[in-house]
């Protein structure tokens, strides 16, 4: 007889709630595959693994059976990206991510660092008609908190790929237009510095031998690590 304690582990891509938890594992696949594919398409089954924290044969398994779906093209050896389909289903799963995190900052009160986990959370469980009255609340926002577009309900979405801060050479003055929401200590560190979304920036000279880049916000000069202006994207500043 199976008792609570010897009952199998879940296996790494399906939790104990069975049907709901594999829907959950799929959606997080699409979304990480998309994130993936606007670097570099096909995605590779080794970056995928990194970016989910999965093991290899782990996500060999799941790209087959989202290959059997119809959700992804895989080709052994080459590497996967999503299909027409799994476009859509993927553009829903975004939708939903970044609709929530806006009504948890706009309406709630959260902070900007801590709404990627808790949308992450509640990107799985919340229904269409919740999620659409969070958008219609907000007067359906084009943007999320951290500049990321927010596809529309019909799954339209217009992208624009922003340079790093990173890449900006001396002199440039530009506007931050989109922070990666994925690491919290980042996002706190970047609201000290006061490199929101709108954000005008100032590249002053930067330290030699891949030293920290110094920047001017707001007139006071900061230091910024590289792997940290990394994740900040942003454009010219055209009235500058």
């Amino acid at each position: 007889m199976m008792t609570p304690h010897n009952r199998p582990e879940p296996d790494s891509d399906q939790d104990a709630d069975g049907d709901r938890g594999h829907s959950r594992a799929v959606e997080d696949y699409l979304k990480a595959i998309r994130h993936l594919q606007r670097e570099d398409a096909p995605v590779s089954t080794s970056s995928l693994a990194q970016q989910l924290d999965r093991t290899p044969a782990s996500v060999t398994n799941m790209v087959k059976s989202l290959a059997e779906q119809g959700l992804v093209d895989h080709e052994p050896y080459h590497g996967v990206r999503l299909s027409a389909s799994g476009e859509r289903a993927a553009l829903r799963i975004i939708r939903r991510h970044r609709v929530i995190e806006s009504y948890l900052i706009e309406r709630l009160g959260y902070s900007w660092d801590r709404v990627h986990a808790e949308a992450e959370r509640l990107e799985h469980a919340a229904s269409d008609e919740l999620v659409e009255r969070m958008a219609e609340a907000l007067g359906h926002p084009a943007l999320d908190p951290h500049g990321s577009p927010i596809p529309s309900a019909k799954g339209e979405l217009t992208e624009e790929r922003h340079p790093r801060l990173s890449e900006m050479p001396e002199g440039a003055t530009v506007i931050v237009r989109e922070v990666s929401d994925a690491d919290e200590g980042r996002l706190r560190y970047l609201a000290e510095l006061g490199l929101f979304p709108g954000t005008r920036v100032e590249v002053l000279e930067p330290e030699p031998y891949e030293g920290p880049m110094r920047v001017r916000v707001a007139g006071e000069e900061r230091s910024l690590g590289l792997n940290l202006a990394e994740i900040v994207r942003v454009e010219p500043d055209h009235d500058n």
